[in-house]
């Protein structure tokens, strides 16, 4: 897998449960940490000079491969799986320090025009930084 964009992270106390490994649902919240770094570095999105659309989440899935723990550094590595005229869809492997891979994912996120409530193409000027690398 050829990797957009990796981004590390460490295992915080409160993402761990009682039996003490990374809850399942706290690998969402890195997928989203990851993407919006991304997206930061990519197009200023969240940033008070963006002028791109708001992106929403269509789809989500998680193959749990392996248990994270308090202090683990993480890295999570994103790639472009697919692009559509209103959808984009990610791969990421979460890996250990060890390279020992913990987590693999796909999202789909959708562009999305929150005043009319509904999907939008992606821009051409988004679209080419996507696929720039």
């Amino acid at each position: 897998m050829s990797h957009l964009f990796t981004h590390r992270l460490e295992v915080r106390f409160r993402d761990c449960d009682s039996l003490g490994h990374t809850n399942n649902a706290v690998y969402l919240t890195y997928l989203e940490q990851t993407r919006l770094h991304y997206w930061r570095e990519l197009w200023g999105f969240a940033t008070p000079a963006s002028t791109v659309p708001g992106v929403i989440m269509a789809r989500a899935e998680i193959d749990y491969r392996r248990p994270s723990f308090f202090g683990q550094t993480l890295e999570v590595r994103m790639s472009l799986a697919a692009i559509g005229k209103t959808s984009f869809t990610y791969d990421y492997e979460i890996v250990d320090g060890a390279n020992n891979v913990i987590a693999a994912a796909r999202t789909v996120q959708v562009m999305y025009d929150y005043e009319k409530a509904k999907p939008m193409p992606i821009s051409d000027e988004i679209r080419q930084k996507m696929t720039k690398s």
